[in-house]
């Protein structure tokens, strides 16, 4: 037995530690994760025009990617076809193309191999150029945030979100479109993707205790949960997860809630927002506008609605991450709004964020502390809610009826799972039909299929 098969058991709610450091898993999924998911690169405003890029990661591989003359937008991997030398040391900018500084091979915007010094007289013309370009990634567009896949059997982007998509489209598209505000701040942190990834996707639990002192100074309504002292009250939230790991956590009505100064600038300009999302969408979705949402797309993308944090957790090895940070913003605000909103987002979320940092302390001793002997022995919990989940007509995904829960740990760490295991996306797609039936709780696979069909 391969000791990538067991790392997750759903009908105990655990996980292996090995996970957080263990190299040959990291080295998996590379393979089978980072090659093969949709991976977030950037959004459309931040290259308006042509020539317009920016560089970043998927997974380990850092790309360029670049508005087309077209308007399309390609991504390929910033190494030279020659000896792999950088043909791009900039992090953002506008260029007819890309030139290696070692050697002198260009590229053009399409990532095509156009010279090669003394080509006629070195390489006696048994070049072929036309198989030398740089090498590309698929990339798609969902309302303006754009995501790279290396995998041509991959299903497309819109395919991929799924589920995940009815929850996106509240705040990505009915409030009339976002944007991000960059360039993104970058910090290195010394914790394996993971950590924070699932936090984002599903974790309310840790927002009372680990953030108290934070929480107690700031004005607003979650500074009553400082230091654990209440509960959410019974309906606050729930918990959401999807076919391919993607998750929410929804606080309802507590959108702004730790934007401190800007709360009821945000609040007044949501409710001039919300009959229009409501006429579009209808009374629920509307709700989830001027709700905290917490979240992540598998694997390695997390956002925080309300708090307008944007996130891309670029693996460094198993024990290292580059963590890439926006703030959203609504493309019809006003410039004051939307420079308020960044500037609070930073002061909780950013690099230096009180919050930020409070979070980073959990997810470094998280992966480094169970590297040892005796302690990678025991396993991850993650069983709050189990048995509780269920299939809800009106809400896609596999629901946990509680603002606190870790119903998404389990649905993220499902299809981390079946992922790891899986050659192929069609093995993956074999499994759509009764990808939920592992996180069902009392409701019967009969029962869940008529509220899914519903």
């Amino acid at each position: 037995m391969s000791k990538f098969e067991n790392l997750v058991d759903m009908r105990n709610g655990t996980q292996q530690k090995s996970v957080f450091y263990d190299r040959d898993i990291y080295e998996l999924e590379l393979e089978r994760i980072f090659a093969r998911c949709w991976l977030f690169l950037t959004h459309e405003s931040a290259i308006p025009n042509f020539g317009d890029f920016v560089t970043t990661k998927m997974g380990e591989d850092e790309v360029i990617v670049a508005r087309q003359q077209d308007g399309s937008i390609k991504a390929f991997i910033n190494s030279c076809q020659h000896r792999g030398t950088q043909v791009c040391p900039a992090e953002a900018g506008n260029a007819k193309g890309f030139v290696c500084s070692y050697h002198g091979w260009s590229y053009g915007l399409d990532g095509k191999l156009e010279n090669m010094p003394f080509e006629k007289e070195l390489y006696k013309g048994k070049v072929d150029k036309s198989k030398h370009g740089l090498v590309q990634a698929r990339v798609e567009s969902y309302h303006g945030f754009v995501y790279g896949c290396f995998d041509d059997d991959a299903p497309s982007l819109e395919d991929y979100l799924g589920e995940m998509k009815w929850y996106l489209d509240v705040w990505m598209d009915a409030t009339g479109g976002v944007e991000l505000i960059g360039p993104p701040s970058r910090s290195i942190l010394n914790c394996n993707w993971k950590t924070p990834t699932e936090n984002f996707a599903g974790d309310a639990y840790h927002v009372g205790w680990t953030h108290a002192a934070g929480l107690k100074v700031m004005p607003g309504p979650l500074s009553v949960l400082s230091g654990n002292a209440v509960l959410p009250p019974t309906g606050a939230g729930l918990q959401v997860t999807t076919r391919h790991g993607h998750g929410v956590g929804i606080l309802y009505d507590a959108g702004p809630a730790l934007m401190s100064d800007m709360i009821e600038e945000i609040f007044a300009w949501q409710a001039r927002k919300k009959p229009m999302i409501e006429k579009k969408l209808g009374a629920l979705r509307a709700r989830f506008y001027g709700s905290h949402l917490n979240s992540s797309i598998f694997p390695n993308n997390s956002f925080l609605w309300g708090t307008n944090t944007f996130k891309m957790w670029a693996p460094r090895g198993p024990g290292q991450i580059e963590a890439f940070t926006w703030a959203i913003v609504e493309k019809d605000m006003p410039a004051d709004l939307k420079e308020g909103i960044a500037r609070v987002m930073h002061r909780t979320f950013g690099t230096a964020g009180m919050f930020e940092a409070d979070d980073s302390d959990n997810m470094e001793t998280m992966t480094h502390v169970n590297r040892g002997f005796v302690t990678r022995k025991g396993k991850m919990n993650s069983q709050m809610g189990l048995g509780g989940d269920r299939i809800d007509p009106e809400l896609p995904g596999v629901v946990g009826d509680s603002a606190i829960g870790e119903t998404s740990y389990r649905g993220y760490y499902r299809f981390y799972q079946e992922i790891l295991n899986a050659k192929t996306w069609d093995e993956i797609r074999a499994n759509n039909a009764d990808w939920f039936v592992p996180l069902l709780g009392e409701q019967t696979e009969e029962e869940a299929r008529k509220a899914a069909a519903a």
